[in-house]
This record gives structure tokens, C-alpha cells and sequence, in this order.
């Protein structure tokens, strides 16, 4: 039977198909979005005598990981395979709820002897990560003593159909020397720091490096397993967009890190895993696996490298060889390290402490420095960098100009600060955080307190004509001063704008440094006093919803406060009216009275860091630290700002 069809009934059949496929296509991808997994990730599985006495901190005793599996089971844990993940990512099947995928690193021979029976005993999946060149004989980069899977092992693990094999690269398991001073960090993201030449590799040859190796690995293992490996597990959880690009290139459109976390189906290109360290016991597990190591409080050291300079390099390495040990000792958990040089102390960065394409290096020690504190003293570091205020070689038309005498000319204020509104003011700053990027390895950025905009800037043609074309505002400045509301409404426009240029910088380093976090620098009248953001462009609120952390300057001295304690209540009330306030806020102490150059006493400064905690703060910091004059007193930061040592 033939069936005719009108070209009207063509047409909506089409429209109601299109619709259909539409709604399809955001149902799943709504659904993949709603679903949550849990990634954890072990590495060598010891006895329970031979754990006790480990020194490595990512040893697992074999009793303590059949408790985490009990307890996931009787708390209603499903646990997955990647094949599960895959599915679920393409809408095939939902994921169960509470899912959790079970990852252990390196190929350990205990794999096979304690982890592979459980596994069986269970009927539960896991992922393996192989290191190429150590299955190739070459252990010396492996920890000594420890025995690997042979590849006989490795395909019974396939045959069993429990165990997806993943690559853990072939031989990007190693540090590369990354700077000047010779440290080795982490060959995947680091650039080479060629010593006899003095230069570092360019991207072109970065990118061949990378690509090379992963397509390396991928085939390796097919030769020894007879699979190829679809997930990439980063060595030392480090890696970036490009490696990740080169890995799904590869084959591998899953990669795996170690920042903590869940996931969702949205993205399954870079997983977070929550590593297990410290032999944990069933409880400290059902605490870290129910907590993910998240809303932990803060404790910051600011610390200005101009201190720690010093030209002649063995008084360099003294000094900072003193601070590391310094923080170490304090036993906090983050420092926000100085990446330029401000030596005149106007705010405003004059060379950097990084290579980069257009100021000056002062030397190149960013790289070294934090990496140290990374290592050697355990903290997160964030990068403290300008906004806008860059004293380079640039056209005097990027400069904000202000109104002054009748008319629009370069600005008095003492950040000389390159315009938001401008194009090339814009890209010249962000190619300088992509190089502090490319070069440096960092946990966060602290973005400056030059990030303002008084209620007489920026009146350069550029930001006038954004202000009329964007905004919708008047382009002359007597008609945007005319009213209160059309001075708030300009202000809260160039909030915004300041907010969303330094959104952008955040993702010009995330392409090379996914995990950062991101924190700026708050005045605080703007919070005691909200309509002052007319003079500063700053909001607390907009603030709060932009940033991982404000770090609110609370400076009762600088603020000539008649009543500290007073004061610091009132911005503790403050901060704690607006949603995640007191969460997301850092409250910087001062450690120097600016006004009359004289350290805070001990029993003032102490004072203030205990009302801050009795108001119910949790993350606080200090500004500045002096190793040289033991200011704050480590004694003192040992017993009132020091944490609890947590796995």
C-alpha cells in the first residue's frame, strides 16, 4: 500500500521530530548532569603489620581496605566500572545511585595478590594504572623495593573482566627539571628547563613531547595486554588542557586527576579522585569519604618575595630557606607568595619573578619558591598578582584616565593601572598570566587590591563609548556624576566588569592549571559601608559570587579604627549577613601598623585572631610575615593559628 504525504504534513512532522530530538538531547543531557560519582584511588596494598610500619603515606593496609569496602556496601554504594560511566555519559543506562569507582595506581604485584581476590570475592570492577617504562624494567623511578605485575598477571586481570587497565603514562612518571634552581616537578605540565642553553621549551616542542608520549603509551600497552587503554591516569594527578587534548587523541577521552571531589556526567574528560593517604582506619575513611576533605578552614601566611630577594644569591637562598622551614613549623595550610616585584611599594608590578613575553624578570624564583613551600612545607599556593597595575612599556591610550580639572586625563591614583575597557590592555595582562602559568606550578590566585575604579574613572574614549554602547549610560561624565542613581548604576557596571576580566585571567591559567582557586582582595569599607562602592567598583555579594574566597583586608589600624575589637566585630557581622560569607571569607589580619612602621605587638595581634574565632571565622590570614624579625612570633602563630594535622 502506498502512503502520500503533503508537504505541509512533511514540514511539521519535521518541526515535531526536530522538537523530539531536541528535548532528547537536553533530558540527557540534564540527567547526566543530575548524576553523582565518587572516585577513589589506592596504590600499593600492604599486610596490616607492614602498613603500621610504612613511611609512605599513600600505603594502605590490606584489612583497612576490606573495612572501606564493607562500609561503602552497608552504606548503600554501588560500586562501577568505566564501561558503566561510558554508558551512563552517552544515555544509555543511568548510573546507580551513591556510585563509586575504585582506582589504584602504579601496578603493584599486591594488586594481584590482596586486591584481585576481593575483587573476585565481590564481583566489584576497579581501574589499574600502569606506568610503561616501569613494566619495562626501568623501576628506578618506582619505589625501591616494591614488586610490579608482570604482564602475564595484567592479562589474566583483563581476561577476568573485572579490571579496566588504564595508563599512567609510559615515562611521564618522573619530575623534569622545571626552572633554574633545578627542581624536578611533574613531566606532564612542566615546561623543560634546558641548564646548559638557559631556555625553557617552547609550545611547540611541549606539545610534540606530550603528544608523543601518550600515544606511546596507549600502544604500549595494546602490545603487552591486548587492549587499549580508554582512561588516562595522570602521574601525580598533574595535568592540563593540552595534555588532555593529547590523551583524547590518543584514544583515552577519560583522565583521571587527584583533585578532591565528585563528579557528574557533564564532563568526563577530567574526573577528580579522592586519594586515600594514611592508612586510614574505617572511621577516618567514613569522614573523608563524607566530608571530601572540603570546608576546611584556612590558615594564610602573605608573604612578599621583595623581602626574600636579595642579589647576592646565597643571602637569596638563606632567607628563603628560613621561610620554608618557617611555614613548615607554623603548620597552616596556605601562603599567598608575592609573583612580582614592587620594590617602591606603590602597588604597582614593576618586573616579575617569572619568564613571560613583556616585563622585565627580576629573577626567575616563583617557580622555585613555591614549589618548595608545596613540598617541603605542605601548603597550597596561591599566586599574588596585579589586576591592572603593570608599569610596563605600553601606549599611554591603555592607561585609565580620570576626570580632573574639566577634562579626561591619565590618573592620579598611585596604581598606574591598564584600562579593562582596552582590547590590548587586556590580552598584554592575560598573556602575562598564561606565562605565570605555563612556567609555574600554583594552587590559586590572589588576584591584587589594584582592581578598583573610583567615581571619577574610566573616562578614556574606550571605556565612555563601552559605557554608552554596552551599558546603556550616558558618555559624558557630567551626566553620569549628574545622580546618585546613575553614579551607582555606572559603579556597579564596572564591578562587574573588573569581576568578569579576572573570570577571563582565571581561564587563561586553567588551561594549564585546571585546579586553581581564585581569591581578591577586599577593602572593607565597602562591606561595612555598601554604598561606598561607588568610589571603589568593589561588592562584597558580587564578589562572593565570583570568587573561591574574598580575602577582606581586616585592618583596624590602617583603618584607623578608634575600637579594634569593635570594628572587627562589626565586619564579622557583616560578612556573616550575606549568604556563605563567613565561608568563603579570608579575614586578613595586619601583622605593621603602616601608619607608624611599627610591628602589632603579640598580645594585640593575638587578641584579634582569638575575637575573630570566638565570632565564629574560619579562615583567617596575616599580612605581612617577616622571617626576619620573627614577626608574627612563630611561638605564638604555633598556639593560636596553627591546625590540626588532618589526612
Amino acid at each position: 500500500m502506498a502512503f502520500f504525504f503533503s508537504p505541509v504534513t512533511v514540514v511539521n512532522d519535521l518541526k515535531k521530530l526536530s522538537l523530539l530530538i531536541v528535548l532528547i538531547g537536553f533530558f540527557n543531557s540534564a540527567f547526566a548532569q543530575e548524576q553523582h560519582f565518587l572516585i577513589l584511588n589506592y596504590h600499593d596494598i600492604l599486610s596490616a603489620e607492614d602498613a603500621k610500619r610504612s613511611v609512605n603515606k599513600m600505603d594502605v593496609g590490606i584489612e583497612h581496605l576490606e573495612q572501606h569496602l564493607d562500609w561503602l556496601k552497608n552504606k548503600g554504594y554501588k560500586i562501577i566500572s568505566v564501561q558503566n560511566v561510558l554508558d551512563a555519559a552517552s544515555g544509555k543506562l543511568p548510573l546507580p545511585d551513591k556510585s563509586a569507582l575504585l582506582t589504584f595506581d602504579d601496578g603493584y604485584q599486591s594488586f594481584y595478590t590482596r586486591v584481585f581476590p576481593l575483587l573476585k570475592k565481590h564481583h566489584y570492577p576497579a581501574t589499574l594504572a600502569l606506568v610503561g617504562t616501569w613494566m619495562d624494567g626501568n623501576v628506578t623511578a618506582s619505589e625501591p623495593g616494591k614488586p610490579l605485575l608482570s604482564w602475564a598477571q595484567v592479562r589474566e586481570l583483563v581476561q577476568s573482566g573485572l579490571v579496566e587497565i588504564a595508563s599512567h603514562s609510559y615515562d611521564l612518571h618522573k619530575g623534569v627539571i622545571a626552572n633554574p634552581q633545578a627542581n624536578t616537578q611533574a613531566a606532564a605540565i612542566t615546561r623543560l628547563y634546558d641548564d646548559p642553553m638557559l631556555v625553557y621549551e617552547t609550545d611547540v616542542e611541549y606539545r610534540e613531547r606530550i603528544n608523543t608520549a601518550l600515544l606511546k603509551s596507549a600502544e604500549f600497552i595494546f602490545q603487552h595486554a591486548g587492549v587499549r587503554p580508554r582512561v588516562m591516569v595522570w602521574p601525580y594527578g598533574e595535568y592540563n588542557q593540552i595534555a588532555v587534548q593529547a590523551a583524547r587523541e590518543a584514544g583515552m577521552p577519560i583522565t583521571m586527576g587527584l583533585i578532591d571531589g565528585t563528579n557528574t556526567l557533564a564532563d568526563i574528560s577530567t574526573l577528580h579522585r579522592l586519594i586515600m593517604v594514611d592508612n586510614l582506619d574505617v572511621s577516618q575513611f567514613a569522614e573523608l569519604v563524607t566530608g571530601l576533605r572540603a570546608n576546611r578552614s584556612l590558615r594564610v601566611a602573605h608573604l612578599d618575595m621583595d623581602y626574600l630577594y636579595d642579589k647576592d644569591p646565597t643571602q637569596t637562598q638563606r632567607n628563603l630557606d628560613a621561610v620554608i622551614q618557617r611555614i613548615k613549623d607554623m603548620n597552616i595550610n596556605t601562603v599567598y607568595l608575592q609573583a612580582y616585584s614592587d620594590p617602591d611599594g606603590d602597588g604597582n608590578a614593576d618586573e616579575l619573578y617569572f619568564p613571560n613575553r613583556h616585563l622585565p624578570v627580576k629573577h626567575d624564583l616563583f617557580s622555585y619558591v613555591a614549589w618548595q613551600l608545596k613540598v617541603a612545607a605542605r601548603v597550597k599556593v596561591y599566586a599574588w598578582m596585579p589586576i591592572m597595575a603593570y608599569q610596563g612599556k605600553v601606549p599611554e591610550s591603555w592607561l585609565v584616565q580620570e576626570w580632573r580639572d574639566g577634562k579626561a586625563q591619565k590618573s592620579s591614583h598611585i596604581y598606574t593601572r591598564l584600562s579593562p575597557f582596552n582590547p590590548e590592555a587586556r590580552q598584554y595582562i592575560a598573556e602575562i598570566y598564561e606565562d605565570l602559568a605555563k612556567h609555574c606550578n600554583f594552587d590559586g590566585l590572589l588576584f591584587h587590591d589594584d582592581g578598583i575604579l573610583s567615581d571619577y574613572e574610566d573616562v578614556s574614549p574606550l571605556a565612555l563609548s563601552f559605557t554608552k554602547e554596552v551599558w546603556g549610560l550616558p558618555d559624558q561624565f557630567e551626566q553620569l556624576h549628574s545622580t546618585s542613581k546613575l553614579r551607582m548604576a555606572w559603579a556597579q557596571h564596572k564591578t562587574e566588569l573588573i569581576n568578569q576580566f579576572t573570570d577571563e585571567l582565571a581561564s587563561r591559567v586553567r588551561i594549564y592549571r585546571p585546579g586553581i582557586k581564585t581569591a581578591r582582595n577586599f577593602y572593607a569599607l565597602p562591606l561595612l559601608k555598601p554604598y561606598s562602592e561607588e568610589w571603589y567598583a568593589q561588592s562584597f555579594s558580587s564578589f562572593l559570587a565570583h570568587y573561591d574566597y574574598v580575602a577582606l583586608e581586616a585592618m583596624p589600624f590602617m583603618e584607623e579604627a578608634k575600637n579594634p575589637k569593635q570594628w572587627l566585630t562589626q565586619l564579622v557581622k557583616a560578612a556573616a549577613s550575606q549568604p556563605e560569607g563567613l565561608k568563603k571569607t579570608v579575614f586578613e589580619l595586619q601583622a605593621v601598623n603602616w601608619k607608624t612602621q611599627q610591628k602589632i605587638p603579640m598580645p594585640i595581634f593575638i587578641e584579634q585572631l582569638e575575637l575573630l574565632k570566638t565570632l565564629g571565622v574560619t579562615n583567617i590570614g596575616y599580612y605581612p610575615d617577616n622571617v626576619f624579625q620573627d614577626q608574627p612570633r612563630l611561638t605564638d602563630l604555633q598556639q593560636h593559628f596553627s591546625l590540626p594535622v588532618l589526612p
